[in-house]
C-alpha cells in the first residue's frame, strides 16, 4: 500500500508537467491547427539560456525567469520567421518544417553546449516528505504543482475572462470573420505561438532537475509522454490536456514501480495507439451529430 501511494503521489506530479507541455501544445493547436514537434528543443534551448544566466550569476530564480522570457520570445519568432512563411495547402508542410527546426535547434545546441549532460539544480529538496510513516511529496513537487496549477488556472481566466483571451479564441476558430471585426489574427496566432513556448520552457525547468539533466535531447521523451497527453484528452481541449498529462504520468509510474522502467515507452505508446482506436479526437472531445 506504501508503494501504491507512493508512486501515486510521484505520478501526479510528473503528470502535471506533462499536463503543462500537454496544453503547450493544444495552445498552438488551436491557434494553427498546427502539432508543433519542435516544442520540446525550443523548451531546452530556453532551458539553456537558463543555464547560461544561472551559471553567470549564480541565481536560480534569475535563469528561471529568463527561460520563461526566452521561451515566450523564442515562439514569437518561430511564428514570425519560420511557420507564417510555410505553405499550409498541406498539412504535412509544417510537420516537415517544425522536424526540420528540431534538427537545427539540437544540432546548434550540441555545437554550442556539447552533448554531454549537465546537473540541472532545484529550488527546493527532492527528499520527500514523511506521512504516517509513508513517503508522498517533497517540497520541490509541491513546488510543481504550485506553479502548474497556477499556470493552468492564469491562463483559462485569460481565455474565458479576458478580451485578448476571446479574440485569440475568436481568431482562432473564425480568422475572416475575425479580420472583418478588426481583430489582429496574425497578432493573435503570434501570441499564441509565444504563450505556448513560454509553457513549454516554464515545463522543460520543471522536469529536466528529475531527469538525467540537460542535453539537448533532455525533452524528447518528455515531448512523446506530452503528446500522448495531449491525444488522450483531445487536441482541441486545454481541460482534456490537463486530464491526459495526470493520466500519462500516473501510467508511467505505476509501469515504472511494477513493471520496470524499460517498459514504459512502451506502455505510452499503447495508450496512444488505444486512443486513437477508440476515439480518435481524445476522451475530451466533443461528439459529432451524425447525419443520415
Amino acid at each position: 500500500m506504501d508503494r501504491f501511494v507512493f508512486l501515486t503521489v510521484d505520478g501526479l506530479s510528473r503528470g502535471a508537467v506533462y499536463a503543462a507541455f500537454a496544453l503547450a501544445l493544444v495552445l498552438i493547436w488551436r491557434a494553427a491547427r498546427v502539432v508543433n514537434f519542435a516544442q520540446g528543443a525550443m523548451a531546452v534551448a530556453a532551458a539553456y539560456v537558463a543555464y547560461s544566466v544561472s551559471a553567470a550569476t549564480g541565481s536560480y530564480w534569475l535563469g528561471f525567469g529568463v527561460a520563461i522570457v526566452a521561451g515566450l520570445l523564442l515562439g514569437a519568432v518561430v511564428d514570425r520567421v519560420v511557420m507564417r512563411h510555410v505553405d499550409h495547402a498541406s498539412p504535412l508542410n509544417p510537420v516537415i518544417v517544425a522536424l526540420g527546426l528540431v534538427l537545427l535547434i539540437q544540432a546548434v545546441l550540441g555545437m554550442v553546449y556539447g552533448n554531454e549532460f549537465r546537473p540541472a539544480e532545484t529550488p527546493f529538496s527532492r527528499s520527500a516528505l514523511t506521512v504516517g510513516g509513508v513517503a508522498v511529496l517533497s517540497p520541490y513537487d509541491l513546488f510543481v504543482f504550485a506553479t502548474i496549477g497556477v499556470v493552468v488556472s492564469g491562463l483559462a481566466w485569460m481565455f474565458a475572462r479576458t478580451p485578448v483571451g476571446l479574440r485569440m479564441r475568436a481568431a482562432a476558430f473564425a480568422p475572416e470573420v475575425s479580420r472583418l471585426l478588426g481583430v489582429n489574427v496574425g497578432g493573435m496566432l503570434t501570441l499564441g505561438w509565444a504563450l505556448a513556448s513560454g509553457v513549454g520552457a516554464l515545463a522543460a525547468m520543471l522536469v529536466i532537475p528529475t531527469e538525467l539533466g540537460l542535453h539537448p535531447h533532455a525533452m524528447d521523451l518528455v515531448f512523446v509522454s506530452a503528446f500522448t497527453a495531449a491525444v488522450v484528452g483531445g487536441l482541441d481541449s486545454p481541460p482534456g490536456a490537463v486530464v491526459g498529462g495526470l493520466v500519462v504520468g500516473l501510467l508511467l509510474s505505476y509501469v515504472s514501480g511494477y513493471a520496470g522502467s524499460d517498459l514504459t515507452p512502451l506502455a505510452v505508446l499503447v495508450l496512444l495507439l488505444a486512443v486513437l482506436l477508440v476515439r480518435p479526437g481524445g476522451l475530451f472531445a466533443p461528439v459529432a451529430a451524425r447525419r443520415v
